[in-house]
């Protein structure tokens, strides 16, 4: 009897480890091209369908928890770009929703993303950037409750910055598993005004926050670039147009983008190797990228970097090459586990109504990307996009389901009292004095009587900790940094009913 008890519970934890995979839907359905879906949702059966994109690169998507469509963006071929406003919101209708016209953005490539709002079920923010006109980021909210269940925009271009940027709009789960990081980079070629700066916010149930601008890496100065993160977030790849490819350190918790690994340097002069897209494969242990032969483009080339090599950029292994009427464009891994890849017939854009080969019909398809060189397996034009055609991109969707970092003291940051939705809630404020070397703790409406106070590096391991007391709600502590290494720190106020947690810098 007792052996059988064992093995139940073996089952459920089992079946509890697997359920969140198997739950990982929300990215599933890609609208993108011109008229391509492509419903991922099981993965035995991949079916094709039809939106209403016309996109030569810029569109998203999300999916509900089980994979079903809810809305997706992309720009409208229709209206005249120049000095408009073109970017739609479409419902899984392929209409366009309540107030969802009239969006400012343009063009390109890497301008939307799509982030749940952590503190609803219904809210949705789309964040967009100007890199050519309507300069700077912007949000626009969704609500899909609204407008019977139908969707409707209830808030629309909300400007956060005001200043040219690059396109290379992206976001990734704060590693609490709720909140999101949004990401982007100033755009400014000017040699007076060299520029390596990172801006990021961080998205929670309080709403959009900015954070501190963020300079490392290259200088790099062009508009065209992409940010692509590997399985588990901590590692970031950024490429541009005149052959930057560096490699990051990215801190999920605290929002840290450190130890910059520079693959290939940026051009100073034309011609340029124009990277133009890259992915990281499964296990994170190999790097795709596509480029455009120097101008005048005659080549295209897909591209493997073996990350664990001791010299990355000596391992890069062409696996492809096409001529320019096979024009390559974006990666991206798919929830098969395979990786998949768009041509852009001729680099043309829109397509005639007579333009239709099996170039822009299929998708190329790697399909055991953690595999090295030709053993990936590549199989060009072997998708069939069911009689839709493909230009340049497919959606920038980020990793919906990125769970949250088990055991890592930011997977907490949603206390007792936010769940309770408690009308005191416990805020905790530090205070780190450099002259002094102290961080000057304050808590204030605490429940509970006794505690800890924990202190985490930015590898998540305890540098410090003792008990606690709480007086009437309140603690306070100068505890003493003497001697602690610079870097970013984890200040942990633990009771028996709640966690909170502050940042400090040591510098």
């Amino acid at each position: 009897m007792r052996t059988y008890i064992l093995i139940l519970i073996l089952q459920l934890l089992i079946f509890l480890n697997m359920s969140p995979v198997n739950a990982q839907k929300r990215g599933s359905v890609w609208c993108f091209g011109d008229s391509a879906l492509i419903d991922f949702k099981d993965t035995a059966n991949i079916i094709t369908g039809t939106s209403i994109v016309k996109s030569r690169g810029s569109c998203a998507s999300i999916s509900d928890s089980t994979g079903n469509l809810l809305f997706y963006t992309s720009y409208d071929l229709s209206i005249q770009i120049s000095g408009t406003d073109p970017i739609k919101v479409y419902g899984k209708n392929n209409q366009v929703i309540l107030n969802g016209d009239s969006i400012q953005g343009g063009a390109w490539y890497r301008e939307l993303v799509i982030v749940p709002d952590p503190a609803s079920i219904n809210l949705f923010y789309v964040f967009h950037i100007g890199v050519t006109q309507d300069f700077g980021l912007y949000y626009t909210t969704v609500d899909m409750a609204a407008n019977s269940g139908q969707g409707a925009v209830i808030q629309k271009n909300v400007q956060l910055e005001n200043f040219k940027a690059v396109d290379c709009l992206s976001a990734i789960k704060h590693g609490n598993g709720r909140d999101w990081w949004v990401f982007f980079r100033r755009y400014n070629n000017s040699p007076a005004a060299p520029n390596n700066d990172w801006y990021l916010y961080l998205i929670t149930p309080s709403g959009v926050i900015n954070q501190p601008i963020q300079m490392i890496g290259s200088i790099q100065s062009t508009g065209f670039g992409q940010i692509s993160f590997n399985a588990s977030g901590n590692r970031m790849a950024y490429i541009n147009y005149k052959g930057l490819i560096e490699l990051y350190d990215f801190n999920r918790c605290t929002g840290i983008i450190s130890s910059p690994v520079t693959i290939s340097s940026e051009n100073s002069q034309a011609p340029w190797p124009e990277n133009w897209s890259s992915e990281f494969s499964p296990s994170g242990n190999f790097l795709y990228m596509t480029q455009i032969a120097a101008f005048p483009p005659d080549s295209c080339y897909l591209i493997q970097f073996d990350l664990n090599s001791a010299n990355i950029a000596q391992s890069a292994d062409t696996i492809w090459v096409t001529p320019f009427e096979e024009n390559m464009g974006q990666l991206k891994m798919a929830l098969d586990g395979k990786m998949y890849l768009t041509t852009n017939y001729k680099g043309g854009y829109p397509y005639a109504d007579t333009s239709y080969n099996y170039i822009n019909m299929n998708l190329t398809r790697i399909n055991s990307p953690d595999s090295l060189g030709t053993a990936c397996n590549l199989q060009p034009f072997s998708f069939y996009l069911g009689g839709k055609r493909t230009y340049f991109g497919l959606p920038n969707n980020p990793d919906y389901d990125l769970p949250a970092l088990a055991g890592s003291p930011c997977d907490t940051l949603v206390s007792q009292n936010e769940l309770a939705g408690a009308a005191a809630i416990g805020s905790i404020h530090v205070y780190y004095h450099p002259a002094w070397e102290k961080a000057f703790i304050n808590a204030s409406n605490l429940k509970g009587k006794t505690g800890k106070l924990l202190v985490y590096d930015i590898q998540g391991k305890v540098v410090h900790s003792e008990p606690l007391r709480i007086q009437n709600g309140y603690y306070t502590r100068d505890l003493s940094m003497i001697g602690r290494a610079d870097g970013v720190y984890l200040v942990v106020v633990e009771t028996e009913q709640e966690r909170l947690v502050k940042k400090i810098l040591i510098d």
